[in-house]
């Protein structure tokens, strides 16, 4: 997720990703996303197991800011807000 001016990234695990889009969105909760601003889904990847899903998030909190540039614009060139098509 990022920021409206997509100079914030933020990467978060979920078993729920409308629901926690949706309290990112609406700062449900405090924390890192509703201090920044983090409202925007970019880029999300989906596992069947949380343990995949765990690895995958580590695998990309360890990699750089241009990495997760390069990942996000690779199927999302434009930064879009891609919440509605996973509410559908």
């Amino acid at each position: 997720m990022t920021n409206h001016t997509n100079t914030v990234i933020y990467t978060g695990v979920t078993n729920n990703i409308i629901r926690r889009v949706y309290e990112h969105k609406n700062k449900v909760v405090e924390s890192f996303t509703g201090r920044y601003n983090v409202t925007k889904l970019v880029y999300y990847e989906l596992y069947s197991d949380s343990n995949s899903a765990i690895n995958r998030e580590k695998q990309i909190k360890a990699g750089s800011r241009q990495k997760k540039i390069d990942l996000i614009t690779k199927d999302n060139p434009n930064f879009l807000d891609l919440y509605q098509e996973i509410i559908g």
